[in-house]
């Protein structure tokens, strides 16, 4: 099977844990389209009923209305009951990297409001140790260059986000600065290290987040649990 094929495989499968009523955080990336894609399939022919979406980006929003999803803003609702988003690293203890999308700071924002938060992924995303994807750090604009200094002069080996010949922004409109660290040794030191840098405003590190883990295999999907 290839790559889109496994993810499809385990955005449909994640889909069977969402149940009506729920208030459902609906993440960002490829993975995910496929499962918002078969979700808004099961509500319009009425498998699932009454669920609200909160999203994690304005793309998945949009994708979310137009399949006829009620999406409510993270701030008209008290919590959310199950937040299904994918990742690009998750290493053998379950601690994950994502941002590869530009979204990590609303990502982070609505697993913390969540009750359970669920990763699909290919295998591909399975790592041992974090580090080989390049870790988004978002900064706002003011004061970004100096920022990016500073990482540069820690030997993190900083690079812009871009989108075409300008800086990516976010949705928040900030910049996203990827560190290209190749093994990632302390994962909960840097994180430390970096949320308190004047300037940042968070980072892709999404660390004792995540409770299960669902893996697209060519052999079907697997459900890894990670924590209650």
């Amino acid at each position: 099977m290839d790559q889109n094929a496994l993810k499809e495989q385990t955005g449909k499968e994640s889909v069977k844990y969402i149940k009506s009523g729920m208030i459902v955080g609906l993440g960002t990336g490829s993975t995910v389209k496929y499962m918002v894609d078969e979700l808004g399939k099961q509500v319009q022919e009425g498998k699932i009923k009454d669920i609200i979406g909160v999203t994690t980006s304005s793309r998945t929003a949009k994708q979310a209305t137009d399949l006829g999803i009620t999406i409510k803003d993270i701030d008209e609702v008290d919590h959310i009951d199950l937040t299904i988003d994918g990742a690009d690293e998750i290493s053998d203890d379950f601690q994950g990297i994502k941002g590869g999308g530009g979204a990590l700071l609303w990502e982070k924002i609505v697993a913390d409001a969540s009750s359970k938060v669920m990763w699909i992924v290919d295998e591909s995303k399975l790592v041992h140790q974090l580090g080989a994807f390049p870790l988004p750090v978002e900064v706002i604009p003011f004061g970004a260059q100096h920022v990016f200094n500073r990482l540069e002069k820690k030997g993190y080996k900083p690079s812009w986000r871009m989108d075409g010949d300008q800086k990516y922004r976010t949705d928040e409109k900030n910049f996203i600065i990827d560190l290209h660290l190749g093994e990632i040794d302390q994962p909960q030191e840097l994180a430390n290290e970096l949320i308190h840098m004047v300037g940042v405003v968070e980072t892709g590190l999404f660390l004792n987040r995540v409770n299960d883990v669902i893996v697209g295999t060519p052999e079907g999907p697997k459900v890894l649990h990670a924590r209650d």
